[in-house]
């Protein structure tokens, strides 16, 4: 069993500032390489699923972490609070034209996990429904993988203290101000909830298991992130085809 509470989120001690980033940026360069031989291959697809509370650094992640890939290669799709179409649909009705195909590499900036998360928060919707919902991310979690479609799911852990901290450059810095959103205070101020709710998905949609990153600090945030990318790339066996 899981509990976010018990985990840090500062980097462990084993690596300082200066090792992150010189590994980040040999990362880096093997990624490319990695995925271009991905991309050729062929036999598999990825989804990488970004989730973790507000502020806790997705679009740097995919900023610094995966940028270094083909774009031709890899698409990202960031999920807003549904519209009105999408509501008038499944909750998983969204997600699937996204989901990639052979080949191709999908990084989701939050999922279709915050169909179970907002819910919880805000509690809308009864324990059936719930419960409903995660067999069917399951279900779909499994399908996938049946289907060569691998599925790379990253909880960037941050601390209260870090979150008010971001919050606040976002308030004070000129060139990160466009950021701040009422909605990050009401966040922060749920704190509790969005945690429970965040060790139940982790819990219970636990196959394939979460990646939970140490996110307090950025730049161990995106070399850990860039590190697990390119071990779980090496293990498909990736090769060019025959000409």
């Amino acid at each position: 069993m899981i509990d976010l509470n018990s985990i840090s989120t500062k980097p462990p001690s084993n690596i300082s500032k200066g090792e992150a980033k010189k590994g980040l940026a040999k990362l880096r360069k093997e990624l490319f390489e990695l995925q271009n031989k991905f991309y050729a291959d062929g036999r598999f697809g990825l989804l990488i699923i970004l989730q973790g509370m507000d502020t806790s650094g997705k679009d740097g992640t995919i900023r610094h972490a995966l940028s270094s890939m083909n774009p031709q290669g890899v698409q990202v799709k960031s999920f807003k609070k549904p519209t009105e179409e999408e509501l008038r649909h499944d909750f998983l009705w969204r997600v699937y034209p996204h989901i990639p195909p052979k080949g191709m590499i999908q990084v989701f900036n939050r999922s279709y996990y915050e169909d179970l998360l907002m819910p919880m928060v805000g509690n809308s919707l009864s324990e059936e429904v719930l419960s409903h919902r995660c067999k069917l991310i399951k279900y779909l979690e499994q399908h996938l993988r049946q289907n060569n479609i691998h599925v790379l799911k990253l909880f960037l852990h941050i601390s209260k203290e870090e979150q008010q901290e971001r919050i606040q450059e976002r308030l004070s810095k000129p060139h990160k101000r466009w950021k701040y959103s009422i909605e990050d205070e009401k966040a922060a101020e749920q704190w509790d909830a969005y945690r429970a709710a965040y060790n139940m998905v982790i819990n219970n949609c636990d196959d394939p298991s979460w990646h939970i990153i140490p996110a307090d600090k950025r730049w161990h945030r995106n070399y850990s992130v860039a590190n697990i990318l390119t071990e779980h790339l090496k293990t498909h066996n990736l090769k060019y085809p025959n000409t």
